[in-house]
């Protein structure tokens, strides 16, 4: 019989070298200089991170879960993060600071390894939005019931104003967004189906991601190319539907480099579109101009929200509008990662402010049986400045450019 008692229940193992993280030891000093401001504003000795998002922004290691849990315990003096020993060396080469690898020996050992960092702490910061109720029973049995204090919503709205080295990268992967809408609309043609147009947008991506971010970590670059009926839905998935002449078209491409995502969203046509579907893509488009003429400081998420309602009200179509009009961007992607208190919603009455980076997206979708059925988009990422904005999306909108002769 094998003897488990010597097996350890956590242990530290650097393995290799520090890997070149996407951001300066100075920018995570300065994520965690202000994550500590609210720790000592709230009397919180000591914060367990367990979002991806979040552990990727304070401390660069954005872990792959599995079904297992992972973490990052900020102190006054420690930043570490907490991953199982299935990922070996790679955390802590990802890690900014520390790391701790917890073993599968016996069931727990997450916990063990959290409480031996926590130390005595009887007031612990935890994301209430993303401990489950069953992780946070073990919280409080493993670590001695200590008082459990939500700072989620604080920690979003410290992401929510990016830095310059953000912004830099924010911008490359918008960039990249257009390298990647460029080869779909090279491949747009009758007959072509929806999952070969949509591969040549990613590998498009991901070579550019390649070249021009050498040290990065290559993973979840993906792209949305929609046809027809599959249209209606901002985020259904890839198929294998072969385009037709008349179809409407949705080009979505996504990079992600290091954790932080960006995007573009383009309404295009194979063929002419008929008259009822191009009197609705220009109201669309006029609602994403409308939008993009709102962005500046001091405007409000709700306030911007209500001038597109008012326009689309004029147009008879607020009925068809399909989700908020556009949302903050940063460390996050279609699985992880939001910061709900920077979206154009009618809930929201965030004021814009200078380093804040959003979306204008405007979709309608109008169902099967209406003339001009389908589901139009745009979508343009603007970096918010001290008078204004900039748009750092550069692929063309509109029928000019999206109508595709097939």
């Amino acid at each position: 019989m094998t003897d488990l008692s010597n097996r350890p229940e956590f242990f530290n193992r650097p393995n290799g070298d520090k890997a070149p993280l996407p951001f300066s030891k100075a920018e995570y000093a300065r994520r965690l200089a202000a994550l500590r401001a609210i720790m000592q504003a709230r009397d919180i000795p000591a914060v367990l991170l367990t979002s991806m998002h979040n552990i990727a922004y304070y401390s660069g290691f954005l872990y792959c879960s599995f079904g297992r849990p992972y973490g990052c315990v900020v102190t006054m003096d420690d930043c570490t993060t907490v991953s199982a020993n299935i990922d070996a060396g790679q955390p802590w080469r990802r890690s900014v600071e520390n790391n701790v690898i917890y073993t599968d020996w016996q069931r727990n050992n997450y916990w063990r390894a959290v409480a031996s960092l926590v130390g005595n702490a009887r007031r612990i910061g935890v994301e209430n939005d993303h401990l489950t109720l069953a992780q946070r029973d073990l919280a409080l049995d493993l670590l001695g019931a200590p008082e459990l204090v939500d700072i989620a919503p604080a920690t979003m709205q410290a992401r929510m104003v990016k830095s310059e080295e953000e912004i830099t990268l924010i911008k490359g992967g918008a960039r990249t967004a257009d390298v990647g809408g460029a080869a779909i609309h090279a491949a747009i043609r009758e007959g072509a189906t929806e999952i070969e147009i949509a591969m040549a947008g990613r590998d498009a991506m991901e070579v550019e991601i390649a070249r021009a971010y050498p040290d990065a970590e290559y993973r979840d670059t993906w792209v949305w190319f929609q046809s027809g009926l599959n249209t209606d839905g901002a985020h259904n998935p890839v198929t294998k539907r072969a385009l037709e002449k008349g179809d409407i078209l949705s080009l979505n491409t996504f990079p992600m480099i290091s954790g932080y995502y960006t995007a573009l969203e383009r309404t295009l046509f194979c063929g002419a579109p008929d008259a009822a579907s191009l009197r609705l893509w220009e109201a669309n488009v006029a609602a994403h101009e409308l939008g993009l003429s709102l962005i500046k400081p001091g405007a409000t998420c709700s306030g911007i929200t209500q001038e597109i309602n008012r326009f689309f009200e004029s147009e008879g179509l607020l009925q068809y509008r399909s989700f908020g009009y556009g949302h903050s961007f940063g460390v996050l992607s279609h699985y992880y990662g939001r910061e709900a208190g920077l979206e154009l919603r009618e809930d929201i009455d965030t004021a814009l402010e200078p380093g804040m980076v959003v979306s204008i997206e405007p979709m309608i979708w109008v169902p099967e049986g209406t003339p001009g059925a389908g589901g139009y988009r745009e979508h343009d990422i603007l970096v918010v400045g001290d008078s204004g904005a900039e748009n750092i999306t550069g692929f063309p909108y509109g029928p000019e450019h999206n109508i595709i002769d097939a």
